[in-house]
């Protein structure tokens, strides 16, 4: 038996216009109502969800945000918990980066995702629909202080090479005291060492008495790598990059064609 359903948002729950199809929601509603929790997984911070998201898909309870380093109950207020990235990990990581890729700057995501302090140049990179925040917004600070602080995300941005090949500029400098990965965005994301989308969806389940096979999980992403394959039952969406197909139980339909919707509709009548 299924109890916790935890999807990932863009690319997954959305569909390619950001939006809630009526399917979706239905379905999401029906599985509330059978007494399922229903989770979203995202890389988004908190703000972002709750602009819009939240409301069109019915989340009130349990949210996990940053990649899983961040839960919180977008009712309450309760955190659950945050893992950040620590000063010294951001620290060496930028310095020994930027010998191989001068090109590229930092930002540091803080304070429950509410503060977003960028290096010098980094807003001129971005657009609105990368972080959900105004380029104007993120401020423009020397290295130093990016770095001053603890980071529940840490960026890392080339204007020259795509996430994947700055992905392994990372992993070719051999430092630990960290993770990284990439969610189909235009950067690259630093969280704490250990922190995943399914390490946090482990803590909650703690939280909640949710054994790992009662749980089902939908992703696109190579950062939703790890909740597909920890989950009792992982399903990937049929636009999913490699890692994700790889990592999942199954394929459903594509995030535009309300694949979690039919997935989730399935389950309740089998359930039922």
């Amino acid at each position: 038996m299924i109890r916790l359903i935890a999807t990932d948002l863009d690319g997954t729950l959305l569909r390619s216009d950001r939006t809630v199809s009526a399917r979706t929601r239905a379905a999401l509603d029906a599985a509330r109502r059978a007494g399922l929790h229903v989770v979203p997984v995202t890389a988004r911070q908190p703000r972002s969800l709750r602009e819009g998201i939240a409301d069109a898909a019915g989340f009130a309870e349990w949210a996990l945000c940053g990649n899983g380093a961040h839960g919180l109950h977008l009712t309450t207020g309760e955190t659950l918990f945050e893992a950040h990235v620590n000063v010294a990990a951001q620290s060496r990581l930028a310095r020994a980066l930027l010998e191989r890729r001068p090109e590229v700057r930092f930002a540091s995501v803080r304070q429950g995702g509410e503060v977003f302090v960028a290096q010098y140049g980094y807003a001129a990179l971005a657009a609105f629909t990368d972080h959900h925040r105004h380029p104007h917004e993120m401020g423009a600070h020397p290295l130093d202080a990016v770095l001053a602080e603890p980071s529940l995300k840490f960026i890392a941005r080339s204007p020259r090479l795509a996430p994947p090949d700055l992905l392994g500029e990372i992993h070719a400098l051999g430092l630990d005291g960290f993770t990284v990965t990439h969610s189909g965005a235009p950067f690259v994301e630093v969280l704490a060492a250990g922190v995943h989308k399914a390490w946090g969806v482990a803590r909650l389940c703690e939280r909640l008495g949710v054994a790992r096979t009662e749980v089902l999980a939908f992703g696109d992403a190579p950062n939703d790598a790890q909740m597909l394959a920890w989950a009792g039952r992982g399903v990937a969406m049929a636009n999913a990059e490699r890692e994700a197909l790889d990592a999942a139980d199954e394929v459903t339909l594509g995030n535009d064609e309300d694949g979690v919707a039919v997935t989730v509709e399935a389950l309740l009548r089998a359930q039922a």
